[in-house]
């Protein structure tokens, strides 16, 4: 049995009446859940309700929530394929991952959580570095929210590339172009009637479908390989395939994998949509629930992925090709899944790939919104505005988000998959992710600091990329090809310029530290609502 000539004919079948069924049940599961909570949300509308959730998510949605929107269809399909075809040297970046996600889970979330709530309870990120040091002047805060709204708009066309590409496998008479508006459009209305709660709980529900699929599909092939006793024609294989040291010894092309998947943890301590989600949850006992939930999700989705490309090596073998790799997870589903009504599982699992994409880019969008309404509009533009006109601002930010990504995804040079995640990743985790550190977790730390490293970050991680990987987007570097992921340079140098800047300058103020010691004293039951004068407290700690 060849299963390669099986494979292509699977990726370059018609269409499957079963799988678009599948498909069509996901697409109303998912605006069933947006419109549940739009009539939910009603009775709250507020700023916090829509964007936050009203802090008030339990354990294991925050969890699989952040999980989900953190590992985009690249989980499926990116890692799966380079795996697939260029061996175990290329899992550093999945390593690189988990540790980042436990350390992120453990050291950070407990913190940044009550840090936000005693912080004036701030909603977004550039609201809690703000905050943190009771700053009146707004750089900070417009600063961030900018580069929020342009890397967002970036990483959600990457999702929505995703999307197109697995909608158009699936249903081949729709193009995939029409395909990436389609899918616009349903993240963007789920998105505009549920805000924060209705994200969180597709998510959910997504990060379930991930998780099933990457289960069943490797141990369903690897079972017909066993019972037949047939393997696809061979690829020409790399002798150190199985070899964690791509290059099989200790030279600059093994250390720079190496540093680079490493590089891609780092990127955890400053993903605002993911630091969100810690920052949404209800208690400390619920938090306690989303870390082990949350590390244990990971870890699995990360191990799976790593085991789907280790099978496809054998199971889909000469099928694969650099061009195609990425649609190695859709290749084996369709092979398995395509006969009969074997194609309900099928396309249920092909919903897995949108469903990874889609639960990220429904955070970016949200976290791109609330960043420009809080951060911009409310300070600048309208500082007396609603609750309620906070939240139409959200929903005309999200629409506005939405067509400039689909205007970027539709653009056939900029719509590689890999390189707009590496990209936003980098300029997230190397801007914010020392400052969020040394805010959680430095007494002494300033305003000014916070400021030069956000900054500093933000430059080393574009230079770098511009001067020497645009090799790795697509475009001939200006100076030399390294190999390292610009996070790495990045948040290493943004880190000195951190501390540097806030040991030349002046200590914070007493009210400032006085902030930052109440974190270690903090108690939920001291912060509850409804309290009498509760309302009015919080009001007071925003104003300053």
């Amino acid at each position: 049995m060849n299963f390669a000539s099986f494979a292509l004919l699977g990726a370059a079948k018609t269409t499957n009446v079963y799988e678009v069924i599948s498909f069509v049940a996901y697409f109303l599961l998912v605006l069933s859940v947006g419109i549940f909570f739009f009539f939910r949300g009603r009775k709250d509308q507020s700023e916090k309700g829509y964007f936050l959730g009203g802090r008030n998510m339990g354990g294991m949605v925050a969890a699989l929530s952040a999980g989900a929107s953190d590992m985009s269809a690249w989980v499926l399909m990116g890692l799966p394929g380079s795996i697939a075809l260029f061996g175990l040297g290329q899992v550093w970046i999945s390593i690189g991952l988990l540790i980042g996600t436990v350390c992120a889970w453990i050291f950070v979330a407990p913190r940044l959580r009550r840090f936000a709530i005693v912080a004036g309870d701030a909603i977004t990120l550039p609201e809690f570095l703000s905050n943190r040091f009771k700053a009146k002047n707004l750089t900070l805060r417009i600063s961030c929210a900018v580069i929020f709204v342009v890397g967002y708009c970036i990483y959600a066309a990457s999702s929505i590339v995703a999307c197109g590409d697995v909608f158009h496998a699936v249903v081949p008479a729709i193009d995939k172009k029409t395909a990436m508006i389609i899918i616009a459009c349903v993240i963007l209305l789920y998105t505009l009637l549920g805000g924060f709660s209705a994200v969180c709980w597709t998510d959910f529900f997504q990060g379930m479908i991930m998780l099933v699929a990457l289960m069943a599909v490797p141990l369903m092939a690897l079972g017909v390989m066993k019972a037949s006793g047939a393997v696809a024609a061979p690829l020409v294989e790399d002798p150190n395939y199985y070899n964690f040291l791509s290059s099989g010894k200790l030279d600059w092309q093994s250390i720079s994998n190496i540093l680079t998947g490493f590089g891609w943890g780092l990127g955890y301590f400053g993903m605002p949509h993911i630091l969100v989600r810690y920052m949404a949850i209800k208690n400390e006992k619920e938090m306690k629930r989303s870390q082990i939930m949350g590390i244990t999700w990971i870890a699995v989705i990360l191990g799976m992925a790593t085991m789907v490309g280790l099978v496809a090596h054998k199971f889909i073998g000469g099928a694969l090709t650099k061009d195609n790799r990425s649609e190695a997870f859709i290749m084996m589903i369709r092979e398995l899944f395509s006969y009969g009504a074997l194609a309900l599982i099928g396309g249920f699992l092909l919903s897995a790939i949108v469903a990874a994409a889609m639960s990220t880019a429904d955070s970016q969008l949200l976290a791109s919104s609330s960043a420009f309404a809080s951060d911009i509009y409310k300070t600048t533009i309208r500082k007396n505005a609603s609750d309620k006109e906070m939240m139409w601002i959200g929903r005309i930010v999200v629409m506005a988000v939405t067509v400039i990504a689909l205007v970027i995804a539709l653009i056939p040079q900029l719509s590689n998959i890999m390189s707009l995640v590496s990209a936003a990743w980098s300029i997230f985790g190397a801007s914010f992710g020392p400052a969020i550190l040394l805010a959680l977790f430095w007494k002494r730390f300033n305003y000014k600091g916070a400021c030069a490293g956000i900054i500093t970050g933000f430059a080393v991680s574009v230079l770098w990329m511009v001067l020497f990987n645009l090799e790795y987007y697509g475009f001939t570097s200006v100076i030399y090809n390294t190999n390292l992921y610009e996070i790495v340079p990045g948040f290493i140098v943004g880190m000195i310029v951190c501390v540097l800047v806030t040991l030349l300058t002046e200590k914070p103020a007493e009210d400032v530290v006085a902030l930052f010691d109440k974190v270690e004293n903090f108690k939920d039951e001291d912060y509850m609502q409804p309290v009498e004068g509760a309302v009015e407290a919080t009001a007071e700690a925003k104003a300053e």
